[in-house]
């Protein structure tokens, strides 16, 4: 009976293409309700984080206490946990676009910042700038940008063997994670781990952060998520082969550069202010597709509110789990995204030989 209803649907070209607007419609609604969901999650987890620990208040006493009368409890949690949440946010959001870009770029779904070695060449500029020069602490994001792109013109010339392979990247990305940050450890070993600006780059910790932080990295992520939108067109573009792109008028390799530029400073902003996280610009930007599909005007908007959402829940997992002592975020996105990442390699049919 599925048989023969399909062939009269291969006959009647009128059920065809109602089904194509069915399904057109469903994706559209189940995107929808993703960014609802998304969005509920995250209001939901935002107050959750703020109440957790040993100084709780209310919504309605957090809004009284900000915005009525003073409250010292609510003051203190403005101080200390406000600052760590934003941060945590801000930082999701700008690793898990720059995800989404490095994906688009190098066309390799398991292309992440933190994977290929971006995260860790900005982390060990921003531990050079932090240990010898923390004179020029403002300049520390601007030198965790070179370094991210130093450690990308070096994955990406070292990958290059008559064309780039995604496995040659995602191996070279390896070793030069490892490299710097073995480097990175070594200036914090030889400090004697008293320096804590030092320490927290290298153990991505983001306990002490404060409100200058959060004015440190507003700007350039903001930046970078406004640049990234700029090109949300052309990352759709580039799914396409490369001749294809430029029959429609598309300049292929300034494209490339260009995306993977605001890739490199969003993934290197936020390594310089929340240290190194890998595996959240490759979990993020995979479950958005599922959800809203690979349009990017869709997964981009996406995957920063979730990629907000899943930076913030690693953190809170990992003050909470061993309370009172705290877990690195970035060792809870290594426990999750480890399996996650085996899982993604033994799937894909690309490096199954």
């Amino acid at each position: 009976m599925k048989q023969r209803n399909r062939d009269c649907g291969q006959d009647n070209p009128t059920l065809g293409w109602q089904d194509d607007i069915r399904r057109k419609k469903n994706k559209k609604v189940r995107a929808a309700l993703s960014f609802l969901v998304i969005t509920v999650l995250m209001a939901l987890l935002f107050f959750a984080a703020i109440n957790i620990g040993s100084l709780q208040v209310g919504v309605t006493g957090l809004l009284k206490g900000l915005f009525v009368e003073y409250d010292p409890n609510v003051a203190a949690i403005w101080d200390l946990r406000f600052p760590r949440i934003i941060i945590s946010m801000l930082a999701g959001a700008g690793i898990a676009v720059s995800g989404v870009l490095f994906q688009a770029v190098l066309k390799n779904p398991l292309a992440d910042p933190g994977i290929i070695g971006i995260s860790s060449g900005a982390g060990f500029a921003a531990v050079l700038v932090t240990a010898f020069a923390p004179q020029w602490y403002f300049f520390t994001p601007l030198a965790a940008f070179l370094g991210g792109v130093i450690a990308f013109l070096l994955v990406y010339c070292l990958s290059w063997k008559g064309g780039l392979s995604p496995l040659r990247i995602i191996l070279t990305g390896v070793a030069a994670d490892a490299l710097f940050t073995g480097l990175a450890s070594a200036f914090n070993s030889m400090s004697g781990k008293d320096m804590s600006g030092v320490a927290a780059i290298v153990e991505a910790n983001i306990t002490q952060k404060t409100w200058e932080d959060v004015s440190t990295l507003f700007p350039y992520i903001a930046a970078g998520l406004f640049l990234a939108a700029l090109f949300l067109g052309e990352c759709n573009l580039l799914s396409l082969e490369d001749k294809t792109a430029r029959s429609l008028g598309i300049n292929v390799n300034t494209t490339r550069i260009c995306i993977s530029l605001i890739a490199v400073l969003l993934a290197s902003i936020s390594t310089a202010i929340a240290g190194a996280i890998s595996f959240l610009g490759l979990i993020v930007p995979h479950i958005g597709r599922i959800l809203v599909g690979s349009d990017h005007r869709a997964l981009m908007p996406f995957s920063a509110l979730a990629g907000a959402f899943t930076f913030l829940l690693a953190d809170t997992i990992g003050r909470t789990a061993a309370a009172p002592h705290e877990v690195s975020a970035a060792v809870v996105m290594s426990v999750a995204g480890g399996p996650f990442f085996i899982v993604l390699l033994r799937r894909s049919k690309k490096y199954a030989s």
